[in-house]
């Protein structure tokens, strides 16, 4: 049995990361919580192992800010006409379950992924999608992760690929690129152009009409199998959250046969 890290780091990412991107992490060290204590109970560092007290840290970031898993409200405040799931309400089922990795990373870097393109990666490893699996977009994009230029690359997915594996029988997709659709000023520039409300963050969309949630800024998904392997994605418990920051694992049995 192997576990492998699909998650990327919370940290600070101020020298590189876009103003309304960005993560805070602030470490509090052993020599501070000292104070801390002293502030708090009176106990002076003469009275702590070494003259130590506990390291601590604040962190701030947008739900989003890091890998994490998106709720159908994120979407609209409603789906199929009903009130959306807020990430508190999202089934714990549905953040587990055996996962499939397709292989896009050979789309341009803009593209929206067809369901052609979904079928073609399916039939390359020679699998058949059942109700309930938790399916992995590849793009590679998590290679970019410290640069700029990470918030403005693809691929991504379209709406009908979107709607097509939701059909399937699918409630949890993710990938590893910053957002599932492709890159929001390819979109953005699109429907400029055309006029057309049916552009502009579609796959997204597709949520207020059918249910699912989908995990976006995944990491090593080079290191899975196609198949046989577990996925755990549970998100933290935000209140009325449109999502949850989550560390996704996937447990691979066997990985070496799976390869």
């Amino acid at each position: 049995m192997e576990f492998v890290d699909l998650s990327l780091p919370l940290e600070n990412d101020r020298g590189w990361a876009p103003w309304w991107a960005r993560g805070r992490v602030k470490y509090q060290g052993h020599r501070f919580g000292a104070k801390v204590i002293r502030w708090l109970f009176g106990v002076k560092p003469a009275l702590l192992p070494n003259g130590l007290g506990w390291a601590n840290d604040e962190i701030s970031l947008s739900t989003h800010g890091t890998t994490h898993l998106d709720a159908p409200w994120h979407y609209g405040p409603t789906c199929g006409g009903a009130p959306a799931k807020t990430i508190d309400q999202v089934p714990l089922e549905w953040c587990y379950g055996p996962g499939v990795v397709l292989d896009l990373t050979e789309l341009d870097r803009d593209a929206a992924a067809s369901v052609d393109d979904l079928k073609h990666a399916l039939d390359r490893i020679e699998h058949q999608l059942s109700p309930n699996e938790i399916v992995l977009v590849r793009t590679d994009n998590d290679r970019g992760w410290g640069s700029r230029d990470y918030y403005d690359a693809g691929p991504g997915v379209s709406a009908d690929a979107t709607r097509w594996l939701i059909e399937q029988g699918i409630r949890l997709t993710g990938i590893d690129a910053w957002g599932w659709d492709q890159p929001l000023k390819v979109q953005a520039s699109e429907a400029r152009r055309t006029g057309r409300n049916d552009v502009f963050w579609a796959a997204h969309y597709v949520g207020i009409e059918l249910e699912y949630c989908h995990l976006e800024r995944l990491a090593n998904l080079a290191a899975l199998p196609p198949t046989g392997f577990t996925v755990c994605a549970f998100p933290l418990k935000v209140k009325g959250g449109s999502a949850g920051p989550a560390r996704v694992v996937a447990i691979v049995e066997n990985s070496e046969s799976n390869r």
